[in-house]
């Protein structure tokens, strides 16, 4: 345990905290639209079990680190091009998060809210949703834990970071969810954002390496320019209900 007193291991897994935190958002934003979709009782214990899915996944990965790092060794060739497991992952990933992304999108504009639900109709759905969870939770893993074998040695260090990012994400989930249902504008900007994420997983199994920042800097744009609606909206709406 001599990393303990290591300043520079202190470094490592507070930057890698961090980035797991951020990594993470994405799957707190789709754990939150799919559970939106379960009736209110049922949806704290979803978020619950989604997050808590996603760490079981990223520290079982970490405990297979060798097989985790063979996913980058080409597995066959595609017009000359090796494919890997890790391209496949990302390549279907994607492909999910497009098609849950638009159905989702659709359902909204269509007005489809599940409020009505059976008690059969309630258990499918949620175990419906838990493995959808579950499959994203291993396209999100799988970069997340890449990241952290390639920032730190010790596989102690990874794990206490994971947690602690985890932990951070159950407790942030809730607020979340409760603010996206909301504010159902935001629903939409987040599954489009969810979409851009999903282009982004397909293009990188293609090799094809977009700058993160660009894509940070539009959802930054987009949510600050929702908010100031938000703003509006909220006065516009204050300002009836005082006349």
């Amino acid at each position: 345990m001599e990393w303990l007193s290591n300043p520079d291991i202190w470094v490592a897994f507070l930057t890698l905290t961090a980035l797991e935190i951020v990594l993470g958002i994405d799957n707190i934003i789709f754990i939150s639209i799919l559970v939106s979709r379960l009736p209110k009782e049922l949806q704290p214990k979803a978020r619950l079990i989604g997050l808590g899915l996603a760490m079981g996944t990223r520290i079982l990965l970490l405990l297979s680190i060798a097989w985790v790092m063979r996913l980058t060794t080409d597995l066959f060739q595609i017009l000359g091009e090796g494919v890997s497991g890790r391209d496949l992952i990302l390549f279907f990933g994607g492909l999910f998060l497009l098609f849950k992304s638009t159905t989702e999108i659709w359902h909204n504009m269509e007005g489809q809210d599940g409020s009505a639900h059976t008690a059969n109709q309630k258990a499918a759905g949620f175990l419906n949703i838990v493995l959808q969870i579950a499959v994203i939770d291993i396209v999100f893993s799988l970069d997340s834990v890449i990241t952290a074998v390639g920032l730190v040695d010790e596989v102690s260090v990874m794990i206490a970071a994971i947690v602690i990012a985890v932990l951070v994400m159950m407790l942030a989930a809730s607020t979340i969810s409760n603010f996206i249902d909301k504010h159902p504008s935001l629903k939409v900007l987040a599954l489009s954002f969810l979409m851009i994420v999903g282009t982004l997983l397909i293009a990188e199994a293609f090799d094809v390496h977009v700058p993160k920042g660009y894509i940070y800097f539009a959802m930054a744009f987009s949510l600050a320019v929702e908010a100031i609606n938000i703003r509006i909206r909220g006065a516009a709406q204050r300002r009836a209900e005082s006349s």
